[in-house]
């Protein structure tokens, strides 16, 4: 059986057992996290610069180490205003991001331990890691107390979305039905912003990744915790003339907007309303130390000093993480802390939490 027909199958269960009809956050979970069948829990390549290489997608770390070694200094600037010497990578990948940054940090860091879901993932990373085999750990969720510096690249757009739909002035939740089609059923839920309008919208919320940060936030005593991702503060997010959503896919190295077609071979993704994590944080315990652009963070981190010295390929490299037109202005960077504020480095040019 094919792994795609293995997963319709599985979903075609799961509707059946829900009495016909599943959320679209439960059936992106099962897409990408059913154990040994969704896209994030099977064998295939998902990370990679070129198509030729079989992989999905590019990040950051794929693209240029200049990316954790800037990023390194954020993390060093964290550990010593927090002083702590652990480091918690959410969805590591395939391990070069940790690969970069324990290089960078070196004795500063006592343990780095990876929260990872997938196990075929996590034999990649293993490899990858094997020099700081020491250092490295691995496990499946968070302890109940942590302390240190908690760091996740691309993670936060890859937790399912629930798909919320207005028709001729009615909310409705989008799900799937039998056949994998999509379903829509009249709803109470809202996006946190009235739409302008009286024109058909279709957006996501976020349950998933605000309930997440949560429970980060209950947990983590000391520390700070930093996310990289594409997204927007929830006025641009919730835009009137944003009406198609967010919601995309991405297999060989191509985008496309059906999720329902072939479930399991592709990666799913939402872009993250920053503001609605930051406002969970906030009423969690939590405080944003700051949120500017990716560009404008990996500057102030140091990224163009470092691209002074480095190989041709790199700077090219390198320049696609800061310019606008790529990923310097659509990916953003967020940060909290649990005890004192400090001026992180980060953010020390460019700040944009007043526009949360």
């Amino acid at each position: 059986m094919s792994l795609t027909r293995a997963v319709r199958t599985l979903v075609e269960e799961s509707i059946r057992r829900a009495g016909g009809w599943l959320p679209f956050d439960r059936f992106m979970a099962l897409a990408l996290y059913a154990p040994g069948l969704g896209y994030y829990a099977n064998h295939s390549r998902k990370f990679g610069r070129m198509p030729s290489s079989g992989s999905d997608f590019v990040t950051a770390p794929e693209m240029t180490p200049l990316f954790g070694q800037a990023l390194a200094a954020q993390v060093a600037d964290a550990l010593q205003a927090t002083q702590t010497d652990e480091v918690w990578e959410f969805g590591a990948g395939s391990g070069a991001l940790a690969l970069q940054l324990l290089g960078a940090l070196d004795a500063s860091v006592r343990t780095y331990t990876i929260v990872d879901l997938s196990a075929t993932l996590r034999e990649r990373q293993r490899e990858v890691l094997g020099g700081f085999a020491r250092k490295v750990r691995w496990v499946s969720e968070l302890p109940p107390r942590l302390r240190g510096v908690v760091v996740g690249n691309e993670v936060l757009d890859a937790m399912p979305v629930k798909l919320l739909v207005r028709t001729r002035g009615i909310w409705h939740e989008r799900g799937v039905g039998p056949g994998l089609q999509w379903v829509d059923r009249a709803t109470d839920l809202r996006p946190p912003l009235d739409i302008e309008g009286s024109h058909d919208y279709l957006t996501e919320i976020h349950p998933q990744a605000e309930a997440f940060v949560r429970t980060l936030a209950d947990r983590l005593e000391r520390g700070a915790a930093i996310f990289l991702d594409y997204g927007f503060p929830e006025r641009e997010y919730y835009h009137p003339q944003r009406h198609m959503g967010t919601l995309m896919c991405h297999r060989g190295h191509l985008a496309d907007a059906d999720p329902l077609a072939d479930p399991g071979v592709k990666d799913i993704t939402a872009h993250v309303n920053f503001t609605g994590l930051a406002l969970a944080a906030q009423e969690s315990g939590l405080s944003v130390l700051g949120y500017t652009s990716q560009g404008r963070f990996l500057i102030n981190c140091g990224l163009a000093a470092l691209l002074a010295n480095a190989p041709m390929d790199q700077r090219i490299a390198g320049q696609r993480l800061l310019a606008e037109h790529e990923m310097g202005e659509l990916f953003k960077v967020i940060a909290f802390h649990a005890g004192p504020f400090w001026d992180a480095q980060g953010f020390s040019q460019g700040d944009r939490t007043e526009r949360l």
